[in-house]
């Protein structure tokens, strides 16, 4: 069963909010397996740190995707990004890959999907996974505090970012793949057999 888990590649996603966190755990691009708010009461990055360790514990993903604070469109406190980079640190420990995305790369995931703003981005979202259709925050107006919620559908794009990046170099690969494997014996050498 291991092997098989290892094969599909689970992804944690965490986006880290002011109180807390919203995770998602996908199995693929199209297979959402858990997804949620973690609300710590106050910003509390230790309270934060053991919740999301709790979540590696439970799921043993092979990669946690978090967002990438080092980019210039990163508006992350400096709370924070202390805190991803903890979580950074204990996905290390645990020898699990750690993703960092930018907001960049995930509109640049959804923009064959005309989604640009993160509502847009968590509408298809929702068109995706139906079962968080009914999570789906109201549009953000100026005056508005965002949603709680919004930071589940960010997990999720952060993740979907992560798969399509994948899938992307994947299929950029493959005509060379192809290439080398169907070159004529005289380019590649002589077949050697091993007895």
């Amino acid at each position: 069963m291991d092997d098989l888990r290892r094969e599909i590649h689970r992804v944690l996603a965490v986006d880290p909010t002011s109180r807390g966190f919203g995770f998602a755990v996908l199995e693929g691009p199209a297979r959402l397996i858990d997804w949620g708010i973690r609300d710590t009461r106050r910003a509390d990055s230790q309270a934060a740190h053991r919740e999301v360790t709790s979540l590696l514990d439970r799921y043993a993903p092979d990669s946690l995707v978090l967002e990438d604070t080092s980019d210039d469109g990163s508006r992350r406190r400096t709370r924070v990004r202390s805190l991803i980079e903890t979580l950074r640190a204990e996905a290390d420990r645990r020898g699990i890959t750690v993703v960092a995305i930018s907001r960049r790369r995930v509109q640049a995931a959804f923009r064959g999907a005309n989604a640009s703003t993160k509502h847009a981005i968590a509408g298809t979202i929702a068109e995706h996974f139906p079962e968080l259709e009914s999570r789906l925050p109201p549009r953000r107006k100026p005056w508005m505090s965002e949603d709680a919620r919004s930071s589940t559908f960010d997990a999720v794009s952060f993740a979907l970012a992560h798969y399509l990046e994948a899938i992307d170099m994947v299929a950029a690969a493959a005509p060379v793949i192809h290439g080398i494997a169907k070159r004529p014996q005289s380019e590649t050498g002589p077949e050697r057999r091993h007895y």
